[in-house]
């Protein structure tokens, strides 16, 4: 194993998605061209590598921002959303799933979690404007825009213990193919689920789980599996902690249990004050010491008083006035600390769930009642919860062309997934 001495903790990075107005499509930001056209492209694993990454702490991203966006030729044509750069495939997916549901009237609502130039202007203009270069950086052979320091990265290359990687079947190579390993020496959890070898005893088998680098007690850096949990056993004491019917429905809902408990320490028998989440991807519960919890100071222009950001350390969920939307016009949400993300985020999901969005994000998985803006019938629904594969038509392409095909559920994501061949007839 590799020793690993001080690590310095690293600015998050963070992506744009957009929405393209004439299109209703979300895509995942890339650059801009030379003309003032965007880049960007439809969710897709094997391109993850050329998004744009931008540093997310307040200032830099002001100033990020402001001159991306007048780098635009027609900025008017385009909504834009900010995300966490790993989370940003599943996010689109899930926001196109969503707009997909919605009706014009309702697409309004989006405007409160857009990026607004409006309030971001108005914020830089209260401070000191200090000449910094663009960190988008234009003419790229790929028309991405990438922030090429190392010392966004919290472990090197050479700080990865491989022989561990090779135990589990993967290698360099691997991870780089899955687009996996940047996200990994950033400090991350794997952005997907990665097929594993699982070595216990003498059997091995083959699992899907998310990895993660993390610095173990005698300060070498060790690969962490996080295994799917196919269903989250309340009545389980977790590290201690006899969870209630509030906790549960809250873990269930948002993800996130909305208060501070006393976990121990298995090894060492110390109380340490913590907040739990689930991991959307594993189903796993997650918790983070508090000395570990950061609340920013600014959300969306506005700037939390004390009692706000003791709420949002609490775990508790807080509902912000006041905050400026794209159009300059004032807002209100709610949001919440995520002990799994490590970050303050909007109750999206809930959101979602009012319009008829149905992802869920934990063990009781539910099939959607819509599929790319069809309503679907009983018998479909009724044949994807029976793990068996239904047929849909009536699908309509963005160029207005419809196209039939099939659809199964995989319950392991909450998702439903297209082919337009029947496989298991095949």
């Amino acid at each position: 194993m590799n020793k690993i001495g001080n690590h310095t903790a690293v600015s998050e990075v963070s992506t744009l998605l957009v929405l393209r107005h004439s299109s209703n499509s979300i895509g995942i930001v890339q650059g801009i061209e030379n003309n003032g056209n965007l880049i960007d492209f439809q969710p897709d694993r094997s391109k993850v590598d050329t998004v744009m990454r931008i540093d997310s702490s307040e200032n830099s991203f002001m100033d990020f921002y402001s001159d991306f966006y007048h780098q635009l030729k027609d900025p008017s044509n385009y909504s834009f959303f900010k995300v966490r750069e790993f989370e940003a495939h599943d996010t689109a997916i899930g926001l196109q799933e969503y707009i997909d549901c919605l009706s014009d009237v309702e697409k309004q609502d989006l405007k409160a979690v857009e990026v607004s130039i409006e309030a971001v202007t108005a914020i830089r203009n209260k401070r000191t404007i200090e000449n910094k270069p663009s960190v988008l950086k234009n003419g790229s052979s790929n028309g991405s825009s990438m922030i090429s320091n190392r010392s966004q990265y919290r472990y090197q290359i050479e700080d990865v213990p491989w022989d561990t990687m090779c135990e589990l079947a993967l290698d360099r190579e691997k991870l780089e193919s899955l687009e996996a390993l940047d996200t990994l020496l950033k400090g991350y959890k794997t952005p997907m689920l990665i097929p594993i070898l699982l070595k216990d005893g003498e059997e091995v088998s083959r699992i899907d789980a998310r990895l993660q680098l993390r610095i173990n007690d005698d300060g070498e850096l060790v690969v962490k599996v996080h295994r799917v949990c196919k269903k989250v056993d309340f009545r389980k004491k977790f590290k201690g902690h006899k969870f209630t019917k509030e906790d549960r429905v809250n873990l269930l809902d948002s993800g996130n249990m909305g208060r501070v408990v006393d976990l121990i320490d298995t090894v060492t028998g110390e109380i340490i004050p913590s907040l739990i989440s689930l991991d959307r991807l594993t189903n796993e519960l997650i918790s983070l010491r508090m000395e570990f919890v950061r609340i920013p100071d600014v959300l969306c222009g506005v700037r939390l008083d004390l009692e706000q950001k003791q709420t949002l350390r609490d775990g508790k969920a807080l509902f912000i006035e006041n905050m400026v939307s794209k159009k300059g016009t004032l807002f209100s949400s709610t949001v919440q600390f995520n002990a799994d993300r490590q970050w303050v985020e909007f109750l999206f999901e809930n959101k979602f769930k009012r319009s008829g969005f149905s992802e869920v994000h934990h063990s009781e998985r539910v099939v959607p009642s819509h599929f790319r803006g069809i309503k679907l019938r009983k018998w479909q629904m009724d044949k994807l919860k029976a793990g068996e594969t239904a047929y849909i038509k009536g699908l309509e392409s963005r160029k207005g062309k419809t196209y039939q095909g099939y659809m199964n559920f995989d319950k392991t994501i909450g998702r439903i997934m297209f082919l337009f061949t029947n496989l298991k007839k095949k």
